[in-house]
């Protein structure tokens, strides 16, 4: 007898929803959407017809966002809202204890994204971050040699996400202000290429960055973004961050070690051994447009969402835990400071 599957809602349903809904579809039964909630009721009912064409199950409509928090048959939320509107939602979710998987970032602010985290550790309610680029395939077999040690010391790392945003997409409504995003590109767009950095090369130390907005674009925040990188581990690294670089390229992290180089190119990895050997791992139907904000698989988000049910059925702490994604926070508050202050920043390490 196959397990029951875990409920879930989805609160949010913009841009990301359909992303979400394609991949707890896919999921065999592992997570049902048992709902969905947006402020305007019509919206919402019109999705939830939408969600049960695609899911094979009906998905109700939350006539309050209390009734969600209400429902003793839910085993988690889904929040893909603003980041604005995040943390009364939140609140009303710890309450009623109910394991929270949330788009990033976490808040607009490190201090408020902290407040969540303290929050949800303090009430035992668990917190996942979705970070789907940790779950690609070429990813997880880079972490997987890393880890063994075969690629040996890691000296040098260069990050690339040079992206391209055209000027509609920061005239909708909040896209790109301090009041609803938080930021620019750092925590809308390279967060998720920070992130996985982190996890593959461990901390950074200090960073000397340049943060501008482009005349390319007409927006409050930042889409251009270059910085130097120190390491924990000694390692010396750069990074380049815009959604100025049209037609748009792919996000890129290389890293240096002393066996051999390791280029991860979204979706595949390429291993150039100092011996002369070459090795390469990855998906080969890769999405390529990185115009378009939502290039990318609804199959990564299956992977987060799985991991993050069967992390609640088990016990344990999801792959990516609000504490963790706490690190890419602190650092893009380094990286904007620093080009504000035109100096090295240190990122605190009480995270």
């Amino acid at each position: 007898m196959s397990p029951k599957p875990l409920n879930t809602v989805l609160i949010g349903l913009g841009m990301v929803a359909d992303t979400h809904v394609n991949a707890i579809a896919k999921l065999n039964g592992k997570v049902q959407l048992k709902g969905a909630f947006a402020r305007g009721q019509e919206v919402a009912r019109d999705y939830a017809l939408k969600a049960s064409s695609i899911c094979g199950n009906t998905c109700n409509v939350y006539p309050t966002i209390e009734a969600v928090a209400a429902d003793k048959e839910l085993d988690f939320v889904i929040i893909a809202t603003p980041a604005n509107v995040r943390m009364e939602l939140i609140k009303l979710f710890i309450a009623a204890k109910l394991p929270i998987l949330l788009e990033k970032p976490i808040e607009r602010t490190s201090e408020a994204a902290l407040e969540i985290v303290e929050l949800c550790e303090a009430n035992n309610v668990p917190l996942g971050i979705v970070f789907q680029h940790r779950v690609r395939t070429a990813s997880v077999k880079l972490k997987e040699m890393i880890d063994s040690g075969d690629l040996g010391k890691l000296a040098m790392v260069n990050v690339e996400a040079p992206l391209w945003r055209a000027q509609s997409y920061y005239d909708e409504p909040g896209r790109g202000t301090y009041e609803r995003d938080g930021g620019g590109v750092l925590l809308t767009q390279a967060i998720h290429t920070l992130d996985l950095m982190l996890s593959l090369t461990g901390d950074v130390t200090d960073v000397q960055a340049m943060s501008r907005t482009t005349a390319i674009h007409q927006m409050e925040s930042e889409d251009f973004v270059t910085a130097g990188l120190t390491f924990k581990n000694g390692a010396i690294g750069s990074l380049l961050a815009t959604t100025a670089n049209y037609p748009g390229g792919n996000e890129c992290i290389t890293l240096h070690f002393d066996k051999a180089v390791a280029k991860l190119d979204r979706g595949t990895l390429d291993i150039f051994w100092r011996d002369g050997r070459t090795e390469s791992y990855g998906e080969n139907s890769e999405i390529t447009d990185a115009g378009d904000p939502m290039a990318f698989k609804s199959s990564w988000h299956g992977s987060v969402i799985a991991d993050f049910a069967d992390a609640i059925t088990q016990q344990r702490a999801p792959m990516a835990t609000g504490r963790e994604a706490m690190k890419v926070h602190r650092l893009i508050d380094a990286l904007v400071a620093s080009s504000e202050q035109k100096k090295t920043t240190t990122i605190p390490t009480d995270i």
